[in-house]
């Protein structure tokens, strides 16, 4: 029996989010239907991240137990055959038994997307949250920095959470006009809470609407209200990035 860790990229558009549900369309439940197909094994993947539907990923992380004799490099290729086209697997590697994508130390970046212009633009209808009127970015920026290091996020999870902490640390948090239409908040942290970069992003949204000062945001962070903060942003402007491992990098 050998671990493999597959990187997993995915438009989120058709699927019912990451985790397996009943009667639903889920990235794990296409995952373990191409590789059932791929070995004969009965295979359930374990997923770092269990993304919400409409969220997209460029590396998310899933393991999986196999006694396939298919080179564990080989996974990705094999897989990619059988996967729809908007899946894919970037990578896959063979790791320690004991490697688990949620309870191993990690730092998970997301970036959120911003279209600010005066009409939405049709490419962009399944990527980015679409937002007319002035944004202010040094205001977004100012505000970003209350973020950084470890707090008690509770203000910034949705009801249904089950953790036993909701403390975490966010190592740097970045606003940025990327081009003329696009504005990206990219988060790296240790792990983050149900909804968590969402709540971030609508919180930070406001705050360059002028609706809150950036001013307040050490309060509305150290209240651990949930009412305090911003509202959830929609799915569609977030992405996974990537997760790194010390361990296995």
């Amino acid at each position: 029996m050998k671990r493999i860790k597959l990187v997993v990229a995915y438009d989120g558009t058709a699927y019912h989010g990451w985790q397996l549900q009943p009667k639903e369309v889920t990235i794990e439940g296409k995952l373990n239907e191409a590789l059932q197909q791929l070995t004969g094994e009965t295979i359930q993947v374990i997923g770092a991240s269990r993304t919400d539907a409409g969220v997209h990923a460029l590396g998310n992380v899933a393991v999986f137990d196999t006694e396939s004799r298919i080179p564990a490099e080989k996974f990705s290729y094999a897989l990619n055959q059988r996967l729809p086209a908007d899946i894919v697997v970037q990578s896959s590697q063979e790791v320690a038994a004991d490697f688990h994508p949620r309870h191993c130390d990690c730092r998970k970046t997301y970036e959120y997307m911003i279209l600010n212009r005066p009409f939405p633009l049709p490419e962009y209808r399944n990527t980015a949250y679409f937002c007319y009127g002035d944004i202010q970015i040094n205001k977004m920026q100012e505000a970003a920095q209350a973020f950084i290091g470890e707090h008690d996020f509770a203000g910034f999870c949705s009801a249904g959470a089950q953790v036993k902490t909701t403390v975490r640390t966010i190592y740097s948090l970045e606003v940025q006009r990327i081009d003329q239409d696009r504005i990206c908040i990219r988060v790296q942290g240790s792990g983050f809470l149900y909804n968590m970069v969402r709540i971030i992003a609508g919180t930070l949204l406001q705050v360059g609407q002028g609706k809150i000062n950036p001013s307040d945001m050490e309060r509305i962070i150290a209240s651990c209200d949930r009412s305090q903060a911003g509202p959830t942003a929609p799915p569609q402007g977030l992405r996974l990035v990537e997760i790194k491992y010390q361990e296995v990098e």
